[in-house]
């Protein structure tokens, strides 16, 4: 998925309120600009879209080349704060310019485009303010992960792209530095993560510092093109670009990234934070809620979500003991304990693991035409994550594909410890990273047609993990959870989810510890310890995230009981699915005026 743009440095929400309360922005209840046709208005609609669309590519070359676009294949993004004090007034210019262009009576489809663009760039102006470019890494991601991974999202044809690899890599060491200076400048304005999130960080960064050593190019990511050279290249060129590849990685990158490590171990992790919620940063109960905003889509406020994460907890509660009697335990902490205890509920292997993934979405790719009457075209891959990442990262991660089919999407699963990883939780998450959830969606989004390009790239939070969350017991509906443990693993799953809104708002806005969060886990889960440290770091590092599963899986529940209500026997639940899912990601508030007039319609025509 694509990152939302970076927000930049200085320009005050005061700006942003001036703008919207500016004659410019009224111009939305203006006769005379209202009077401008359709076809005109549609113009300049689309040449903003298309305008804003291109500025993002030159912003981030990295974005540009995961969906095949080389022109920028040579460069990294500029994280200076001189380039990000321009991007933020461009931007803030542009935002005026769509702003002062009316609504009425465009279609709807263009009206929709217009008001999802306005809102994401006024997103971007409100959190400028919170500074998120001075905590650019932590053990969830960041440039010092990112960079290793860049290759993987490219295609090597020709011998235009090594050069422009050899470029990118000469251009690290800037890069790199650039952010070193950022994450200074947030340390001394109290910015930065906590001092254990970074300790986890530092040995990330340690392991991508001796891949970058070792000997083999087959240990080395950044060396990973010269693994797959094309065949009709000569092989005196090959060898050139070969040279100049390893030349690259070991004069410019590797001296670049051990310079980020002592950057780490000497200056930045010492300086870490002590207490765990971002609420002890500077303006972090502001911060804080803004995350809540932009991850929900929602005006939720931390406590009201706090309280349905224990309304969500105690209702899973019942529906795990539930299963637990009907296995024969005395309750679920019986069922957890067994489960911990028996050997043949664990991994044998890092193979095994990745096969049982590719299993279940096997079996499950079979089933969609009964729930789905548009399917992607887009294929995808079960590989296992990288081990610079899987030693802190979640069970298993989806990335897309690019539009032009060369780079399928994939299910990236963590094998790390594999031998304590529970595998009854398996079946659930393959549905929610694979089919039908992340994949299926964001690839139909991908291939919408006749929208702007940005359109297909938004990755609304609440949407984008609301579905793979729902999706998860879409599973249960098709007749798949056939072991019953299977299914105790998706009704844990859950659970998690829910768990995530209490520990989250408990942690950012109730200054919970971080053992009060194992614990809490601990007293609803039964998962295992590796991935419950996972876990809650990552919500620590992560503010406000991992509440958009939860909301996002009850919002489309509720709008499917709407439409199922409102046309009774007449309900379709593959038609559902299509309106769904057929425009791309949308914020929740949308969707539900979206979904609901479409039952409406349905109901009126029928």
């Amino acid at each position: 998925m694509p990152n939302r743009k970076i927000p930049a440095l200085c320009l005050p929400f005061c700006c942003v309120a001036l703008l919207l309360l500016s004659p410019a922005a009224h111009a939305q209840t203006d006769p005379s600009a209202a009077a401008a046709s359709v076809a005109e208005r549609t113009r300049q609609l689309n040449a903003l879209f298309n305008e804003s669309w291109q500025n993002g590519l030159k912003d981030s070359p990295e974005f540009a080349s995961s969906i095949g676009d080389k022109r920028y294949n040579a460069l990294l993004s500029d994280a200076s704060v001189e380039a990000i004090d321009r991007r933020q007034a461009r931007d803030l210019e542009l935002l005026g310019r769509l702003a002062a262009i009316p609504d009425e009576g465009l279609p709807q489809h263009l009206a929709l485009s217009h008001q999802l663009l306005l809102r994401e760039m006024l997103e971007d102006q409100q959190g400028a303010r919170f500074k998120e470019w001075e905590m650019p890494i932590n053990q969830q991601g960041g440039f010092h992960t990112s960079l290793p991974q860049i290759s993987k999202q490219m295609t090597f044809e020709t011998v235009q792209d090594y050069e422009d690899w050899i470029a990118r890599l000469n251009a690290m060491p800037v890069y790199i530095q650039q952010n070193i200076d950022n994450m200074e400048r947030g340390a001394a304005e109290g910015r930065i993560p906590p001092k254990f999130v970074l300790e986890e960080t530092l040995e990330q960064a340690r392991q991508v510092a001796a891949q970058l050593a070792a000997p083999s190019v087959e240990d080395d990511p950044f060396a990973d093109p010269l693994k797959h050279f094309p065949a009709t290249m000569a092989a005196t060129e090959q060898a050139r670009l070969r040279q100049r590849t390893l030349d690259a990685i070991h004069q410019q990158v590797l001296p670049a990234y051990q310079r980020l490590v002592r950057f780490m171990e000497l200056s930045y992790v010492p300086k870490g934070r002590k207490d765990p919620g971002i609420w002890a940063i500077p303006d972090g109960d502001a911060y804080y809620a803004y995350c809540v905003r932009r991850e929900t889509t929602t005006d939720r406020t931390p406590a009201e979500i706090h309280q349905l994460g224990l309304e969500e907890v105690a209702r899973n509660d019942r529906e795990i003991l539930a299963l637990a009697k009907q296995l024969g335990f005395a309750d679920r902490a019986a069922l957890a304990a067994a489960i911990q205890a028996d050997p043949k509920l664990h991994a044998t292997s890092a193979d095994q693991l990745v096969g049982l993934y590719r299993r279940h979405l096997a079996e499950m790719n079979a089933k969609l035409p009964q729930m789905f009457s548009v399917l992607p075209k887009e294929k995808f891959v079960v590989e296992p994550m990288p081990d610079f990442v899987a030693s802190s990262g979640p069970a298993a991660y989806y990335e897309q594909g690019s539009p032009d089919g060369k780079r399928p999407g994939k299910v990236s699963v963590n094998t790390y410890d594999a031998a304590h990883r529970v595998t009854t939780q398996v079946e659930a998450i393959a549905y929610h990273e694979g089919v039908p959830g992340h994949h299926l969606q964001i690839s139909l989004a991908q291939e919408q047609t006749g929208v702007p390009e940005f359109r297909k790239y938004l990755g609304y939070t609440a949407f984008v993990e609301g579905w793979g969350l729902y999706s998860e017991r879409l599973g249960k509906e098709i007749g798949f959870y056939r072991d019953p443990y299977s299914d105790y693993g998706r009704l844990d799953n859950d659970m998690w989810r829910s768990v995530r809104l209490v520990v989250d708002t408990g942690v950012h806005s109730q200054h919970w510890t971080r053992q009060q969060m194992v614990d809490y886990f601990h007293a609803h889960t039964a998962m295992d310890d590796t991935n419950i440290n996972s876990e809650v770091d990552r919500y620590i590092a992560w503010p406000g995230q991992a509440l958009a599963y939860k909301s996002g899986q009850l919002k489309i529940l509720e709008l499917r009981d709407y439409a199922k209500q409102k046309l009774g026997a007449r309900f379709d639940l593959r038609a559902f699915h299509d309106e769904l899912l057929g425009v791309g990601a949308l914020p929740l508030d949308v969707l539900d005026a979206r979904m609901r007039a479409w039952a409406d319609a349905q109901a009126a025509a029928n």
